[in-house]
């Protein structure tokens, strides 16, 4: 195996460079002469069309932590994983169907702005600013880590700190051209990492057939994974027993069986994909049949990413425990890294190019969400309350590099960590502290007409609060076993409740104080949402997008129950 890269590697990576500025830059002219336009820019003037849209939310979403992160909990636990993409996909489909027609019937443009208009400001501002902290600290910095780390292993191991630099000034000049400079980039994005990550699944599959003598055939290779390690082709994790080894443990905090289908994986999806601006954003600027259309094309590509993202691992693993990957550097997020080292010259530049458009897709998504935030609910109405267009546009270019530039110095020398934890569970478990809290606050107040504003600076604060009580705190307070959990031990001399568990705890006691707390309140809100049964009819044609995704959804899980 060959690690570093060749000339011909870089070749192809050098070709995507100059194919995805040169689009960037003829779309970025096309809209030269609205530059100064702050709906233009931060919301692309409504003129996505579907497929944009659909794309976007794809590139935006696929990044280091799927293509890293994931592949090494493919690598750790197997097909479970795939759960969170596939239950994503159910997700697009309630966000297109029931989240979406509330956004564009009260013409909302930034989640602040949501909480505003059925809330109140305090609401708004608190949550702008959790949003901003949160995509930069955990976000921005976790994709650059491990896209860095990954880019770094291949290309020989001593350039962290220049492509570091280099996927930061790349995501920069993309996202400097607004929204719609952003989201048609990822239509070229999503080609990209969806062909690269094919070829590399493939590379994989056929590579473990060759070792184990069933020939370069990627559907006999498939076969070799499940003969080799069935435990990694089962969607339900059991629960551990007294005889449990550790890592059987650790394998069910990481997912704890049916019960994260109970609460945890839906919190997660729901609350990303509905209420959250880094991916609302992309459909709020367009009307209701292209929006909801769009999600529904991210929902049905979400069913693909598994076999982009998750079997490199379980092939990595079985290689490994093999004796054929002799070494897997940064533990089970080296899984993917491990894999393209496999591939010939040129393929592999092709994967490294698909990687880093993920990457940079969501560097430039998550920056451009930033910009949107901060200049439209903080900036605007706080500091600069008759800020014209030009001006707005200006702003939201310095908050781009502010947060490129924080996320870069944190990510540094991995100050936050990112490497010691894992980087999918990072993000998935960091997140997941101030979710249930989040999607609280946002389903009552879109289907509750009671909800109140009190109701909501409650919910926020003490979702995050019972986040912490039950991730950090909970064994130690309560016991290691109550009729709400169990606690079991995390290796590290302590016991720990499985973070998808401590999601939906979290996520029923806050329900239950904001019902309360609304209940205490008055009987009549005046902010509250006109809904009407014309909102959510969907067309025909949308019926059958959404019965065919279920029921590709039905199967997969009937197939490794």
């Amino acid at each position: 195996m060959n690690q570093n890269l060749a000339f011909a590697d870089y070749a192809v990576f050098i070709i995507y460079f100059i194919v995805v500025s040169v689009y960037g830059y003829t779309i970025y002219r096309k809209r030269e002469k609205n530059e100064h336009d702050a709906k233009a820019y931060f919301l692309a003037e409504g003129t996505l069309t579907w497929w944009a849209i659909g794309a976007s939310l794809i590139a935006s979403n696929i990044s280091a932590e799927q293509f890293i992160g994931m592949s090494g909990e493919g690598f750790f636990l197997g097909v479970a994983v795939a759960a969170y993409e596939w239950v994503a996909a159910i997700a697009l489909i309630i966000i297109a169907i029931w989240f979406i027609p509330v956004y564009l019937k009260n013409k909302i443009y930034t989640m602040p702005q949501f909480l505003k208009t059925r809330y109140n400001e305090s609401t708004a501002l608190i949550m702008a600013v959790f949003w901003l902290f949160l995509y930069v600290f955990v976000n921005l910095t976790s994709i650059l880590y491990l896209g860095a780390v990954a880019i770094n292993g291949l290309a020989g191991g001593e350039y962290l700190h220049a492509i570091m630099i280099g996927l930061a000034v790349f995501a920069l000049l993309i996202s400097l051209g607004g929204m719609k400079v952003v989201a048609y980039t990822d239509v070229i994005q999503v080609a990209v990492l969806i062909i690269g990550g094919l070829v590399t699944t493939y590379i994989a599959l056929t590579t473990v057939g060759q070792y184990f003598g069933v020939g370069q055939d990627a559907i006999a290779g498939f076969k070799v994974l499940m003969e080799k390690a069935p435990e990694h082709f089962k969607m339900i994790i059991p629960r551990p027993t007294a005889t449990s080894s550790q890592l059987e443990i650790n394998k069910y905090l990481t997912f704890p069986g049916m019960l994260s289908y109970l609460a945890g994986i839906w919190i997660i999806n729901l609350n990303y994909w509905g209420c959250n601006q880094y991916i609302t954003q992309r459909a709020l600027g367009a009307d209701l049949q292209t929006a909801r259309t769009g999600i529904l094309f991210a929902g049905f590509l979400k069913l693909l990413m598994p076999v982009i993202v998750m079997l490199p691992g379980i092939a990595a693993f079985v290689l490994y425990e093999n004796g054929h990957l002799p070494q897997l550097v940064g533990g089970k997020d080296g899984a993917y890294s491990a894999v393209l080292t496999f591939l010939p010259t040129g393929l592999k530049g092709l994967s490294v190019a698909a990687l880093t458009a993920a990457i940079v897709a969501s560097l430039a998504g998550k920056v451009n969400s930033i910009s949107t935030i901060y200049t439209l609910d903080v900036h605007k109405k706080y500091i600069q309350k008759n800020a014209t267009d030009r001006s707005q546009v200006n702003i939201g270019r310095y908050a781009v590099f502010a947060a490129m530039l924080l996320a870069v110095m944190f990510t540094w020398n991995d100050v936050l960590g990112i490497g010691g934890v894992g980087g999918f569970t990072y993000i998935q478990k960091y997140t997941g502290f101030i979710s249930p809290g989040v999607f609280a606050m946002f389903i009552l107040g879109m289907f509750w007409k009671r909800t109140t504003g009190t109701a909501a600076i409650v919910g926020v604060i003490a979702g995050f609060v019972l986040s912490v009580l039950f991730n950090e705190f909970a064994p130690a307070l309560f016991g290691n076993e109550t009729l709400l959990y169990t606690a079991w031990p995390n290796g590290n001399g302590g016991y720990e409740i499985p973070f998808h568990i401590c999601m939906g705890l979290s996520f029923v006691f806050t329900m239950l104080l904001m019902i309360a707390v609304s209940f205490a309140g008055p009987k009549v809100n005046p902010k509250a949402f006109e809904l009407d049964t014309e909102m959510f009819k969907i067309k025909p044609q949308t019926t059958v997008l959404i019965v065919i995704t279920l029921l590709i959804i039905f199967a997969l899980y009937a197939k490794f129950w």
